[in-house]
């Protein structure tokens, strides 16, 4: 691979074809793997991507779903991570094997940063639970559901939570649930819940977009990025 490098990128996981947008200014750079919501990787994950990624950060758009899977309508994307809610095993799998992949490209893969937005917040606490390695995980209006049997007894590095307190799919009670077990655990964590901010409040170009929320979570996660990388 030669950098900078700017593109789609294919991996294989469990000898299936995978395809995310990889963004980086050399083999040196630490790592951020954003997770895509209900989606996929669309144009708003790579768009994401490339803002991280403009801070000096190698950063993967990881695929979930697998190459041009990426549906259009909300039945089939309903269908999608319902498949993965189902199979937490695969949801797993399929986390760390795109870090397997940038691996096999010579990444810096022991200087990462787990972040996630909607489907994908779910995808990176998944992640913490599995104990897989980072050191940090960051979920943007995710998924903060506890499922049944797991806990965070794994988890080793902080955690940082963007909730929007109007989320009407992820409710306060679930925000506050998490902090618990988060402290249960004694895991490092960071939960801000944004007044006024719906789900899905960093997502421009939507109804739900909540442009002070946005730019609070933006400005938060900058600056943990810079805290766990110095």
């Amino acid at each position: 691979m030669q950098f900078p490098y700017d593109d789609a990128l294919d991996y294989p996981i469990d000898g299936l074809p995978y395809q995310g947008h990889f963004i980086s200014p050399g083999a040196e750079a630490p790592l951020v793997l954003l997770a895509h919501a209900w989606g996929g990787v669309t144009q708003a994950e790579i768009n994401q991507a490339r803002k991280v990624a403009a801070l000096g950060y190698a950063v993967l758009a990881v695929d979930l779903f697998g190459k041009g899977i990426r549906p259009t309508d909300n039945a089939g994307r309903q269908a999608q991570i319902s498949a993965l809610y189902a199979d937490r095993a695969q949801l797993r799998a399929r986390m760390a094997g795109a870090v397997s992949a940038l691996q096999a490209l010579g990444c810096q893969t022991q200087r990462l940063v787990l972040a996630g937005y909607c489907f994908g917040g779910a995808a990176v606490l998944e992640a913490a639970r599995a104990g897989q390695p980072a050191l940090g995980y960051v979920s943007f209006h995710g998924n903060l559901n506890l499922p049944d049997g797991q806990d965070y007894q794994l988890t080793r590095a902080p955690v940082l939570i963007c909730h929007g307190s109007a989320d009407t799919l992820v409710s306060l009670e679930q925000f506050a649930a998490l902090g618990v077990a988060l402290e249960q655990a004694g895991v490092p964590h960071e939960l801000i819940s944004y007044g006024g901010a719906p789900h899905g409040f960093t997502q421009e170009g939507t109804e739900r977009y909540h442009p002070r929320a946005a730019e609070q979570a933006w400005q938060r996660f900058t600056a943990f990025l810079a805290e766990v990388f110095k």
